[in-house]
């Protein structure tokens, strides 16, 4: 097949995978917004509406900035980084069910940001067996990050909160790892995915390097065995529950940390442990590479954004995430900041551990 063909056909198969899930979940954001103004104007509404005196992007920059991470995700596979990726969203009738579980939950997350309340999955059977900041209904959603029916939705409720660009996102992560791994036995490499929830980012990786151990690390058994379940299809890779403020590995064990979506949901106490865990266990001249949200100041049209979304979801840590130093804090580790690269309403960073 000749060159223009090939990217033809490349680019034909990737759209064909790629729009009919951002028409899915950009459908499933239109339905949420309606339901719940519907709501607010049935029902009135005490709660102060958000605001901003920061700048917010306007509609065509939105939709623009979504754009650019689609091509970057194009590139990408052009450039032989990843191969076309498969996001393994399930069958028609696993989609539809988790369709169903996500709106069913609507109703209690709309109570609870109407009434502030964010602690039910604080209960006496939990107190003493996760820490106390990890024991909240994060983005008011129902279970918190405890039970089946939380892991089974969550999946769904990142993509319609990321208009469909949630997977494109995570997959940003591995162009780093690839420049560390290029030319390497992926047999003799070791990752570990910390934070890794329903597994999403494990698979792209097994992906690209099938071969390869890794690790999944989270605190929360029922996603861990969703992750189980989603990640089934691939050998060599372990998932465990554990807290990364003591990661069970040994010192200098592993070359690559992966986390995504992650350290915004942490007390800035807690990342500052969590980071030195990391270098801990990363080998000489490994890398470290986090992906999550935009912080004040990398698109300043989007600093209003940044302050809404809290007001919004219950996030109580993402105003301190966004003015964090994270090329201090990992310097302090012994960790050096590489670089950061946007990547749509989020960004990756990347540090390295010299050898």
């Amino acid at each position: 097949m000749n060159r223009p063909l090939s990217r033809f056909a490349t680019r034909a198969a990737y759209g064909a995978r790629q729009l009919p899930r951002v028409a899915w979940y950009l459908g499933h954001s239109v339905a949420m917004a309606r339901m719940a103004q519907r709501a607010r104007d049935e029902e009135g509404s005490a709660r102060p509406k958000p605001h901003t005196d920061a700048p917010t992007p306007a509609r065509q920059r939105f939709l623009a900035d979504m754009g650019a991470l689609w091509r970057q995700d194009l590139a990408n596979v052009e450039a032989g980084l990843y191969p076309l990726p498969a996001d393994h969203d399930g069958s028609w009738k696993m989609l539809f069910d988790r369709s169903r579980l996500f709106f069913e939950d609507l109703p209690a997350v709309h109570r609870r940001r109407e009434s502030g309340e964010h602690s039910e999955v604080l209960t006496e059977e939990t107190r003493d067996k996760r820490p106390r900041y990890y024991l909240q209904n994060f983005h008011f959603q129902s279970g918190g990050w405890m039970t089946d029916e939380s892991a089974q939705r969550y999946d769904t409720q990142v993509e319609v909160l990321f208009k469909g660009t949630a997977n494109a996102t995570r997959r940003q992560a591995l162009p780093p790892l690839h420049e560390l791994f290029a030319g390497r036995d992926q047999r003799r490499l070791r990752l570990l995915d910390v934070g890794c929830g329903t597994g999403r980012l494990l698979d792209f990786v097994k992906q690209v390097w099938p071969r390869l151990p890794a690790i999944g690390l989270d605190l929360s058994e029922p996603y861990v065995r969703e992750a189980k379940r989603h990640l089934a299809r691939w050998s060599r890779t372990d998932l465990v529950v554990g807290n990364a403020e003591s990661i069970p590995l040994a010192d200098e064990s592993q070359d690559a940390v992966t986390s995504i979506f992650m350290f915004h949901e942490l007390p800035p106490k807690v990342r500052r442990i969590v980071l030195r865990e990391f270098a801990r266990v990363l080998k000489p001249g490994g890398r470290l590479v986090l992906v999550d949200s935009l912080q004040r100041g990398d698109a300043p049209d989007y600093d209003g954004l940044l302050e809404l979304f809290p007001q919004s979801f219950h996030e109580p840590y993402y105003l301190s995430y966004i003015e964090e130093d994270f090329a201090a804090l990992c310097q302090d580790c012994g960790l050096t900041y590489a670089r950061d690269e946007r990547a749509f309403v989020s960004k990756v960073m990347v540090f390295d551990k010299l050898a």
